[in-house]
């Protein structure tokens, strides 16, 4: 495996320091930060191919610096830390725009595990990803994917970087259907088992955006018995 750039923002000095240990005997070059605004503005500044990011963090928390890397980078992985347990907290994590998810405690070999999984994923992708256009036009629909940008009639809209993604795959193979369990894999990086729910949560309020009828749709339509797909005939 090929070196791997890896950013801690974490502020427990125990938990960086033996994450570090680990993730360099993986072969990772691993950097950190404790304070919310310097690991965004390092996260902004540097390429990375691993974000390890603890939600509550000093200076600003762990979801909104997800959010903010996501408007901007739809690519690298992050991996979110948190004390809460609870499922809706994991799912506004992987909702905000994070691959993965670890409740702490957990344990290191876990914690390598998963790494390794999204290092293999990434490294998949980048092999067999088709490539995507920069710009997509179809009926009145324009996507600018360089500038993360959609437009409809002219009005530009307001996604959320889940969506966003959601709408580029969906538009850039038009007639094909998708799972649910692969557009989580394909949108989110990752498979989340009993998370399908997201994906239609995400597909509703695509639908409410872009969509003169959300209850009878143009764009994005259902596949009976199996998932998703954008419209080949428009």
């Amino acid at each position: 495996m090929d070196t791997k750039n890896v950013l801690i923002v974490e502020d427990d000095t125990n938990i960086t320091e033996l994450l570090s240990i680990h993730l360099s005997d993986l072969g990772c070059k691993v950097v950190s930060e404790k304070n919310g605004q310097n690991g965004l503005a390092r996260a902004q500044d540097e390429s990375f191919d691993l974000i390890v990011l603890d939600v509550m963090l000093p200076g600003l928390n762990g979801m909104e610096i997800c959010r903010k890397i996501r408007q901007g980078d739809r690519q690298t992985p992050i991996m979110m830390l948190t004390a809460r347990s609870e499922e809706i907290d994991k799912v506004m994590g992987l909702e905000t725009g994070a691959d993965d998810y670890l409740t702490k405690p957990f344990s290191v070999r876990e914690f390598i595990a998963r790494v390794r999984v999204i290092f293999r994923r990434s490294e998949e992708k980048a092999r067999y990803a088709a490539p995507v256009p920069q710009r997509i036009s179809i009926a009145g629909l324009e996507i600018d994917i360089d500038k993360r940008k959609v437009m409809l009639r002219g009005e530009r809209l307001d996604l959320s970087p889940r969506e966003f993604e959601l709408i580029v795959l969906l538009a850039s193979n038009p007639g094909k259907s998708y799972s649910r369990k692969q557009l989580l894999s394909l949108v989110w990086g990752y498979d989340f088992e009993g998370y399908e729910h997201t994906v239609n949560t995400h597909i509703n309020r695509l639908r409410g955006k872009i969509e003169a009828d959300a209850s009878n749709p143009v764009f994005v339509l259902t596949t009976w018995g199996i998932g998703y797909r954008f419209n080949e005939d428009l």
